[in-house]
C-alpha cells in the first residue's frame, strides 16, 4: 500500500448552481494523518470531501493526491476509497460478496481478493458474518461490511462522509473506537467528515472547523480546544459551550484587567496575538471545566451568584449560575448537595481564558 499519499487542496473554489459552498479554501492533510472536517449541517464539509473523491467537479483551484494533480481526474483513478452514510450493500449478495465485488470486476487475481477479503474480515471482525445478507446484518454490522469494502481496495487514501451518524450512540462509540484502532493498523491516510465534535476530538490527528465554506481553524484537537481562532469555534466546541462574558480591557498599576458584566479578571499572563488595544471591546470566554462553583480557590477572584440548574452527567455535574445578566456554566466533580435559587461563589483563572474582539471575532 502507498501509505505515503498526502492530499492538497489550493484554492479551491466550487459553486452548485448561482451558490459559491466553497471559496478559496486550501487544505494541507499529510500523509498517514487521520483528517476531521467539522462543522454544521450546510458549512461544504461534505462537498470538500466529494470533491477530492471526484464526485463534484471543481470550479476552480487543485486537488493534488500523492503530489499528482487530480483535480479532473475520474473517481476510479485518484486511489481513494469512499465509505458514505448509507450503507449500500448489494441486497442479493452475502458479505463475501460485497467484500470482492469491486475485486472481481477490476479482474483482480482470485487469491488476491481472498488474501483482503480475510484481512479485511479480520480486522472488522465480519469472519463469522461471511455467508449473510445484509438484510440479516444490524446496523453496526452493516456499516463495518461497508468500511470492509473501502479496505480491500487497500486504497491511498479513505474518505469517510458522517459513517456513524444512523447508528446509536453505544454503537457509535464502539465503531469510533474501531475505526481509530483500524487507522493506527493501517497507517493509510483518512479524511473524514463529521457534524459530531466528539466525534472529531476523539478521531482526529488535526481537526478543520469548517463554517461557510470556509477553514476557520485547522489544528489539533487539543489546541482547538484550548485556544480557539474565534467566537464561532470557542462556542461550537465543547458541551456545554464556552462561556462568554463582554466587557473591556484595561490596564491599572502595571497589570492588564478584563472588566465586564459584574467581573474583574486579571489576564496580565494572557498570551495576546499582538498587541492589546485597551479601548477595544472584547469578549471573555471561559471553559466551564474553568469555572470553579462553592469552595472558591484562594488565588482565584470570586463572585457570587445565583444557582438556576444543576445537571447530573454521572461522573460529573453541570452548574449553571446567574450572574449580571449571564448563564455561566461550570463542570464541577463534587458531590455536595446544592440548593436552588441559593447564593454560590463562583471564580475562574485568569491564565485559563480565551479573549476575543467583539466586533471581528477574532482571538486577540
Amino acid at each position: 500500500m502507498g501509505n505515503l499519499t498526502n492530499v492538497c487542496v489550493r484554492n479551491l473554489r466550487i459553486e452548485l448552481g448561482a451558490n459559491t459552498v466553497i471559496d478559496e479554501l486550501d487544505l494541507d492533510v499529510r500523509a498517514g494523518e487521520f483528517v476531521v472536517l467539522l462543522g454544521p449541517s450546510g458549512c461544504g464539509k461534505s462537498t470538500l470531501l466529494h470533491s477530492i473523491a471526484g464526485l463534484v467537479d471543481v470550479t476552480d483551484g487543485s486537488i493534488e493526491i500523492g503530489g499528482e494533480d487530480m483535480t479532473w481526474a475520474d473517481p476510479k483513478d485518484r486511489g481513494v476509497a469512499l465509505v458514505f452514510q448509507s450503507y449500500a450493500l448489494y441486497p442479493t449478495m452475502n458479505v463475501e460478496r460485497n467484500l470482492s465485488f469491486a475485486l472481481r470486476i477490476n479482474g483482480t487475481p482470485k487469491a488476491e481478493i481472498d488474501r483482503r477479503v480475510k484481512r479485511a474480515a479480520e480486522m472488522l471482525q465480519l469472519g463469522p458474518l461471511l455467508s449473510r445478507k445484509p438484510a440479516q446484518l444490524s446496523g453496526g454490522q452493516r456499516q463495518r461490511v461497508a468500511i470492509g469494502r473501502a479496505l480491500v481496495r487497500e486504497a491511498d487514501v479513505f474518505l469517510f462522509d458522517e459513517p456513524l451518524s444512523n447508528l446509536d450512540a453505544k454503537l457509535r462509540t464502539e465503531l469510533r473506537r474501531e475505526l481509530k484502532q483500524l487507522h493506527q493498523q493501517l497507517g493509510a491516510t483518512m479524511i473524514y467528515v463529521t457534524h459530531d465534535q466528539v466525534e472529531a476530538m476523539t478521531l482526529a490527528t488535526r481537526m478543520a472547523v469548517m463554517k461557510g465554506g470556509a477553514i476557520q481553524q485547522f489544528g489539533t484537537p487539543a489546541e482547538v480546544y484550548a485556544r480557539p481562532e474565534n467566537l464561532f469555534v470557542a462556542t461550537f466546541l465543547g458541551a456545554p459551550p464556552m462561556n462568554l462574558l463582554q466587557g473591556r480591557l484595561e490596564a491599572a498599576e502595571g497589570r492588564l484587567r478584563f472588566r465586564g458584566q459584574g467581573v474583574d479578571v486579571d489576564v496580565s499572563a494572557y498570551a495576546f496575538k499582538g498587541t492589546p488595544d485597551p479601548t477595544r471591546a472584547c469578549v471573555l470566554g471561559v471553559r466551564p471545566e474553568d469555572v470553579h462553583v462553592g469552595a472558591v480557590r484562594p488565588d482565584e477572584a470570586a463572585w457570587e451568584g445565583r444557582l438556576t440548574l444543576v445537571e447530573p452527567m454521572g461522573n460529573h455535574r453541570v452548574v449553571w449560575v446567574e450572574y449580571h445578566g449571564a448563564q455561566i456554566a461550570s463542570i464541577d466533580q463534587g458531590k455536595t448537595p446544592l440548593a436552588r435559587e441559593a447564593g454560590v461563589p463562583f471564580s475562574f483563572d485568569g491564565a485559563h481564558v480565551s479573549l476575543f474582539d467583539e466586533e471581528t471575532g477574532a482571538r486577540i
